[in-house]
């Protein structure tokens, strides 16, 4: 919704940009989306490190 917003406004102030920006949106997401992937996997990882490091905690019910 936010996003909506900011747009309108922007195309109230300045509509060629505004339209530019609405066509090179989809374009902008696909190359951020490999770094969001990458993100997603390391906090898989980290989780996963987590849990082995607070195993012997859970397990002495702490």
């Amino acid at each position: 919704m936010i996003k909506v917003l900011l747009w309108s406004i922007l195309f109230v102030l300045c509509w060629p940009l505004a339209i530019l920006v609405l066509l090179f949106y989809p374009v902008i997401w696909l190359i951020l989306l490999p770094f969001r992937l990458f993100g997603i996997a390391v906090n898989g990882v980290l989780s996963v490190f987590r849990a082995i490091i607070m195993l012997p905690a859970r397990i002495l019910g702490g």
